[in-house]
């Protein structure tokens, strides 16, 4: 879906999501404001993408703002646990087409630190223009009413059926009369409501210090998780300075280290403008194949050390939703959230679905359980912004685990060097490139790649598995603004 407006804009995974971002647009908010609101509705409307358990990073740039990217994804657990009493991860095998497959891992030793609602307090609190209950209200509404369950949300469902059958806390609110939710299906969790109505009341102290950490602590614990009061008490969202590289005459800002995405989609950005413009279909894969080979023990270990980024791209250059924001100020905020795929583990009279970021083994490769209590795991998510100086040209971001980065560079080039509005951009077919495989979906010019060495997958259709990814613009010479969003992941885009 296509849409511009003169005052501000909204791209989201669900009509109802961009729906409520535009309305506090046009009731005066800010881009933040209604990113938060946004948010908050996307826990309804996506809940298997993201939640009040899951993590995230939001970036803010234009409008003589000084880009910052807050960083409040999932930290690794494990303060005062026992590593000995920590339950096995259950392996789930997801199956998403096209001879594509991959493994997760769920359970209670999945889940890590949660930071949604934190980020979302301390957002609030730096950027916003509006109340929190405010923004909240509408989400908390229709958590308790319900909502109506569309095709792409049907399809999450159905593909992350292993993952929801493995306890009766999930299996209870995705399969209430034991099928599981189709389209046209209601899908209601008071409880959801309840929290959601609590944060917009008391902000995020009781998710952390307050009744609602201890039950989540005291019910993992049970479980063999490692999640301690200690873990949720230190947790605390961090400010940092966006990484920026420069892709023809343009600054691309996104996640800087200790993220992994944002980083490595810098490198092939910056190894793609070394070339003339436009690059080749070619030169993109072999830009995803060399940031691919980047994510070496010595990369992993080094994204949590001092001034990594620069001393990286220095020597080298010379389950998720996503919300994209700009209003009439020209203020942008890219947000990227994800719950993984979901541990399974939900904690009765919370709402709270726990991540299972822990058994991701994108984010894991060098064995899970690695990380030190309280390090921010190495997100592939990239929330991006690609500006000409003081103006954002584009604010964008994605969906799709390690697929992200190639979304977003595709995306970039799409517009950037062919000159392609936001709807073109992400009707344009994509390829991925990961452990040895090119992917690509239908109108791929599979000819100008046979002479690659590497094995071909081709898709039949267009699929979530190449991302979702959510993109507004603003038009250097008239100032129209417009957006779109992902038909892989039923995204649209709203006017305000």
């Amino acid at each position: 879906m296509n849409a511009s407006a003169p005052q501000g804009i909204i791209a989201a995974g669900h009509p109802l999501t961009a729906d409520a971002g535009a309305r506090v647009l046009r009731e005066g908010g800010n881009a933040i404001d209604a990113a938060v609101a946004a948010m908050l509705m996307s826990w309804v409307t996506e809940p298997l993408l993201t939640g009040p358990g899951s993590g995230g990073y939001m970036l803010v740039a234009g409008a003589g703002e000084e880009p910052v990217l807050l960083d409040f994804f999932v930290a690794a657990p494990g303060y005062g646990a026992r590593p000995e009493d920590r339950a096995a991860l259950v392996p789930v095998e997801v199956d998403f087409g096209g001879d594509a497959r991959q493994v997760f891992h769920v359970g209670a030793a999945s889940c890590g630190a949660y930071g949604s609602p934190a980020g979302i307090d301390a957002a609030i609190r730096r950027w916003g223009s509006m109340a929190l209950g405010d923004l909240a209200a509408p989400a908390a509404a229709l958590a308790r009413d319900g909502v109506v369950v569309n095709k792409q949300q049907a399809e999450v469902i159905h593909l992350l059926e292993a993952i929801l059958r493995t306890t009766p806390e999930c299996e209870t609110i995705y399969a209430p009369a034991e099928a599981l939710l189709d389209v046209d299906g209601v899908w209601r969790d008071r409880d959801l409501g309840d929290i959601i109505e609590r944060l917009g009341a008391e902000g995020a102290q009781p998710f952390y210090e307050g009744e609602i950490g201890r039950a989540v602590v005291d019910w993992i614990a049970d479980r063999g998780g490692a999640l301690t009061a200690e873990d949720l008490r230190r947790y605390a969202p961090i400010e940092r300075a966006p990484l920026c590289v420069r892709y023809r005459g343009r600054e691309v800002y996104t996640n800087p280290p200790p993220s992994a995405g944002g980083i490595l989609l810098a490198l092939a950005l910056g190894r793609l403008d070394e070339a003339p413009s436009p690059p080749s279909l070619a030169s993109i894969v072999v830009s995803m194949e060399e940031a691919q080979s980047e994510r070496t023990p010595d990369f992993m270990d080094g994204l949590a050390e001092p001034g990594f980024a620069g001393r990286f791209l220095g020597s080298r250059l010379g389950s998720t939703t996503h919300i994209s924001v700009l209003d009439g100020a020209g203020r942008a905020c890219a947000v990227t959230c994800t719950n993984g795929e979901g541990s399974g583990i939900v904690v009765p009279g919370t709402g709270i679905h726990l991540n299972n970021i822990m058994g991701e083994e994108d984010l894991s490769p060098l064995g899970f359980h690695h990380a030190p209590a309280g390090r921010r795991m190495p997100s592939m998510m990239s929330p991006a912004v690609v500006a000409a100086g003081a103006k954002v040209q584009v604010a964008l971001g994605s969906s799709g685990s390690n697929r992200i980065r190639s979304a977003l560079l595709q995306t970039i080039v799409a517009v950037v060097d062919h000159g392609l509005p936001p709807a073109a951009a992400l009707a344009e077919p994509r390829v991925h490139f990961e452990s040895g495989v090119i992917y690509a979906e239908p109108g791929i010019p599979l000819d100008e790649l046979r002479c690659d060495p590497h094995e071909i997958q081709a898709f039949r259709a267009k699929s979530m598995f190449f991302g979702g990814v959510q993109i507004v613009g603003c038009d250097g010479q008239t100032g129209e603004l417009s957006g779109a969003g992902d038909p892989r992941r039923g995204g649209v885009a709203v006017s305000a």
